[in-house]
């Protein structure tokens, strides 16, 4: 049995496989965070920990088997402060925090941001680990001061569970790597204005990465035997790809999940390209995950169920009380208050309803915001550069009638990647390459099936795009011009 740990932004979970990629068991755990205001969101890392080992004790249990090796993988960014012992100084911050928009404000303004995206491909957000230090080299110096690690939460529970104090090249390829060494860039920390932090900066594993035995904390922690191998990374948005079957050159994958996650699987770094979204390492030394993850993707639906008060057992219901183009109803979908990321980047976006009347019914402002996500996704898959096979999977896959939705709007056959847990799937995947367990790659990535575009649908959805790409460039006009409405 192969163990996988997937540390999501809303749930931490466990899922074992057999040898022939069928699952065994799942057990998961939610997450909880801290809002203390201003836009702050932040995270036990303790709970976290706790809540691992209570998921792997569970599935295992389910199980009735003791794994072979464990792969981990789980959402990236954010910051997590630890310790010599990988223990937290502060509360995680968490990647949909927003205090680093301001930092970022300025590297925009002054051509750093361009800058570091002309080295290596990626793009700062809000989010991300430079921002984050930023924001807290000016308002809590002694909190970087007292750590001995900047790390990444899977990076965090690797180091609990082993005692390793590493990183793997997928995490770290935004925002200081030098994506094609696989080591930290001096220039980009100099650019950043943060050289003095380089000690907090973890090891970056060479390609393919490495297994550490669990240790006797692990062990306690789990109640898994000692020395069993523990595999650090890939990070969900390439972890995802590998248990979808993403192999090829020009084959993409959309993670409908918390974020909206667009990705091609490529092998060039184009520099040169807008400076939007990722170029991720992945365990192969010569192929990247040109990823462009908006960061608002089923938060939008939690957004317009909350606002309606529905639940999400009544979405394929709302959408079929509506109609395409929700009679009317339009909607940008940039309710993410650290603003957009990509296809473009501005952390000013924000959401927006529009060809609202006395007629507007709940099920047309859900209708419109499943649309606008469909066509974010399209907007996003485009600049990728897409040029094979298309998956899908996430938590927003699960509904037929917006999976249908998109698949039409994209005019492009999804299959579906195997379920359940495609990111702990991938992290077995790439766990078991390190440990040098053999596996049908093939069966292990087997489609659930495939959701075929209606050609009638072409038409209309065309139209829709354009007019949502209209009003995109209309929207981005107004959060930048000089009198525009400041946030309350």
């Amino acid at each position: 049995m192969i163990l996988g740990i997937d540390l999501g932004t809303s749930v931490v979970k466990a899922a074992s496989f057999s040898p022939d990629g069928r699952n065994l068991a799942v057990a998961s755990r939610r997450t909880v965070f801290d809002q203390p205001g201003d836009g702050r969101v932040e995270q036990d890392f303790e709970m976290l920990v706790h809540s691992v080992g209570e998921v792997i004790a569970e599935v295992c249990e389910r199980s009735g088997q003791i794994p072979e090796a464990i792969g981990i993988t789980g959402q990236g960014d954010g910051l997590w402060l630890l310790d010599e012992e990988g223990r937290a100084v502060r509360p995680a911050i968490s990647w949909l925090d927003d205090r680093g928009t301001a930092p970022l404000q300025r590297w925009i303004d002054s051509g750093v941001y361009d800058a570091v995206f002309r080295r290596n491909a990626n793009a700062i957000f809000p989010g991300s680990h430079a921002p984050l230090m930023a924001a807290l080299a000016a308002a809590e110096p002694d909190a970087l001061e007292r750590a001995a690690t900047a790390s990444y939460l899977k990076d965090g529970i690797l180091q609990r569970l082993t005692g390793a104090r590493v990183t793997d090249a997928s995490d770290s390829s935004l925002p200081f790597l030098d994506i094609v060494k696989r080591d930290y860039d001096p220039e980009i920390l100099r650019l950043l204005g943060l050289e003095r932090y380089r000690r907090l900066l973890a090891p970056v594993m060479p390609a393919p990465g490495q297994a550490f035995p669990l240790n006797a904390a692990g062990a306690a922690l789990t109640g898994l035997p000692e020395g069993i191998p523990v595999h650090a990374g890939p990070f969900d948005l390439v972890a995802c790809p590998i248990g979808a079957g993403v192999r090829n050159i020009g084959d993409g994958l959309i993670i409908m999940g918390t974020t909206l996650a667009c990705e091609v699987m490529v092998d060039r770094i184009d520099t040169a390209a807008d400076p939007v979204g990722m170029t991720l390492c992945t365990p192969a030394p010569d192929r990247w995950i040109r990823s462009l993850p908006a960061t608002v993707g089923t938060a939008a639906l939690d957004w317009v169920l909350n606002l309606v008060g529905a639940k999400h057992d009544q979405v394929e219901d709302l959408l079929s009380r509506s109609v395409p183009g929700a009679n009317g109803v339009t909607a940008l979908p940039y309710f993410s208050a650290i603003g957009e990321r990509a296809p473009f980047c501005d952390v000013r976006a924000r959401g927006q309803l529009a060809g609202l009347c006395t007629r507007t019914t709940s099920a047309d402002l859900v209708t419109a915001v499943c649309e606008s996500v469909a066509y974010a996704a399209r907007h996003c898959i485009e600049a990728a550069g897409l040029d094979g096979r298309l998956m899908i999977c996430g938590g927003g896959s699960s509904s037929p009638a917006w999976s249908q939705m998109l698949a039409d709007v994209l005019q492009i056959p999804l299959q579906v990647a195997p379920k359940p847990e495609v990111g702990a799937r991938g992290a077995c995947m790439a766990a078991m390459d390190v440990v040098g367990i053999g596996y049908d790659a093939e069966a292990w990535t087997k489609a659930h099936g495939t959701i075929e575009p209606r050609a009638a649908s072409a038409r209309h959805y065309g139209a829709g795009y354009d007019h949502y790409l209209d009003t995109v460039a209309a929207a981005r006009s107004l959060w930048n011009h000089p009198r525009r409405l400041a946030a309350a």
